[in-house]
Protein backbone atom coordinates (compact mmCIF):
# COMPACT_ATOMS: atom_id res chain seq x y z
CA UNK A 1 0.00 0.00 0.00
CA UNK A 2 1.22 3.41 -0.88
CA UNK A 3 1.38 5.65 1.73
CA UNK A 4 3.26 8.68 -0.05
CA UNK A 5 1.24 12.38 0.65
CA UNK A 6 1.23 15.70 -1.68
CA UNK A 7 3.14 18.51 0.44
CA UNK A 8 -0.43 20.44 0.13
CA UNK A 9 -2.17 16.81 2.27
CA UNK A 10 0.85 17.33 4.38
CA UNK A 11 0.19 20.37 5.12
CA UNK A 12 -3.08 20.30 5.52
CA UNK A 13 -2.72 17.45 8.21
CA UNK A 14 -0.37 19.83 10.25
CA UNK A 15 -0.93 23.37 9.80
CA UNK A 16 -4.49 23.00 8.77
CA UNK A 17 -6.69 23.67 5.37
CA UNK A 18 -6.10 26.86 3.29
CA UNK A 19 -7.48 29.96 4.97
CA UNK A 20 -6.79 29.15 8.58
CA UNK A 21 -4.63 31.23 10.46
CA UNK A 22 -1.92 28.48 11.22
CA UNK A 23 -1.90 27.72 7.44
CA UNK A 24 -2.05 31.55 6.67
CA UNK A 25 0.91 31.76 9.13
CA UNK A 26 2.54 29.23 7.41
CA UNK A 27 1.88 30.39 3.76
CA UNK A 28 2.87 33.56 4.30
CA UNK A 29 6.49 32.74 5.94
CA UNK A 30 7.40 30.54 2.93
CA UNK A 31 6.50 33.17 0.49
CA UNK A 32 8.73 35.67 2.37
CA UNK A 33 11.93 32.79 2.09
CA UNK A 34 10.81 32.86 -1.50
CA UNK A 35 11.29 36.59 -2.14
CA UNK A 36 15.00 35.57 -0.33
CA UNK A 37 16.17 33.02 -2.78
CA UNK A 38 14.57 34.58 -5.88
CA UNK A 39 16.74 37.69 -4.65
CA UNK A 40 20.21 35.40 -4.17
CA UNK A 41 19.03 33.51 -7.79
CA UNK A 42 19.36 36.51 -9.39
CA UNK A 43 22.52 38.32 -7.81
CA UNK A 44 23.97 35.14 -8.45
CA UNK A 45 23.06 34.60 -12.12
CA UNK A 46 24.57 38.59 -12.29
CA UNK A 47 27.64 37.49 -10.76
CA UNK A 48 27.33 39.76 -8.19
CA UNK A 49 28.24 39.92 -4.80
CA UNK A 50 25.96 40.68 -1.78
CA UNK A 51 28.61 43.89 -0.93
CA UNK A 52 28.19 44.59 -4.92
CA UNK A 53 24.47 44.67 -4.28
CA UNK A 54 24.46 46.65 -1.31
CA UNK A 55 26.83 49.06 -2.85
CA UNK A 56 23.77 49.62 -5.77
CA UNK A 57 21.08 50.21 -3.40
CA UNK A 58 22.85 52.00 -0.77
CA UNK A 59 22.79 48.94 2.13
CA UNK A 60 25.09 47.35 4.14
CA UNK A 61 26.10 43.68 2.84
CA UNK A 62 24.59 41.83 6.08
CA UNK A 63 21.48 43.41 5.46
CA UNK A 64 21.51 41.79 2.10
CA UNK A 65 22.31 38.55 3.66
CA UNK A 66 19.66 38.64 5.98
CA UNK A 67 16.94 39.11 3.25
CA UNK A 68 18.34 36.11 1.19
CA UNK A 69 18.87 33.77 4.37
CA UNK A 70 15.93 34.46 6.13
CA UNK A 71 13.57 37.06 4.88
CA UNK A 72 14.26 39.89 6.82
CA UNK A 73 11.39 42.15 7.38
CA UNK A 74 11.73 44.18 4.58
CA UNK A 75 9.76 46.77 2.82
CA UNK A 76 8.29 47.52 -0.41
CA UNK A 77 10.40 50.28 -1.16
CA UNK A 78 13.49 48.55 -0.26
CA UNK A 79 12.10 45.04 -2.53
CA UNK A 80 12.00 47.69 -5.32
CA UNK A 81 15.13 49.36 -4.66
CA UNK A 82 16.96 45.63 -4.76
CA UNK A 83 14.63 44.56 -7.65
CA UNK A 84 14.75 47.28 -10.02
CA UNK A 85 18.01 49.36 -9.21
CA UNK A 86 19.98 46.82 -7.67
CA UNK A 87 19.26 43.76 -10.15
CA UNK A 88 18.02 45.66 -13.01
CA UNK A 89 14.32 43.69 -12.67
CA UNK A 90 11.06 44.76 -12.36
CA UNK A 91 8.62 43.96 -9.57
CA UNK A 92 5.20 43.23 -9.91
CA UNK A 93 3.18 42.70 -6.99
CA UNK A 94 -0.49 40.86 -7.59
CA UNK A 95 -3.40 40.24 -4.28
CA UNK A 96 -5.25 37.46 -4.21
CA UNK A 97 -9.11 37.93 -2.01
Amino acid sequence: MDNTQTLDQLKDKYYGKVGTPERNRLENELEVLRIGYKIRTARESQNLTQEQLAERVDKKRPFISKIENDGENITLRTLYDIVERGLGGRLKITFEF
